[in-house]
């Protein structure tokens, strides 16, 4: 079983057995995000905090 598989069936489990699809829904895609940014920071696709701030500060634009 993959790494993202493995750790999304994981989280799903640690829910509380009260918990709504919404819930397991926005767990599937933390994990998924976190994997995608990952992925990203392994391939080098990476932007200073610099850069950051100024993207940012460009939305209010």
């Amino acid at each position: 079983m993959n790494a993202l598989k493995e750790v999304t069936i994981e989280t799903i489990k640690k829910l509380p057995d009260n918990c709504t699809i919404d819930d397991i829904m926005y767990e599937i895609d933390f994990v998924a995000q976190v994997y995608e940014g990952l992925d990203d920071a392994n391939k080098g696709k990476v932007i200073t905090t610099d850069e950051l701030l100024a993207k940012v500060k460009s939305w209010g634009r």
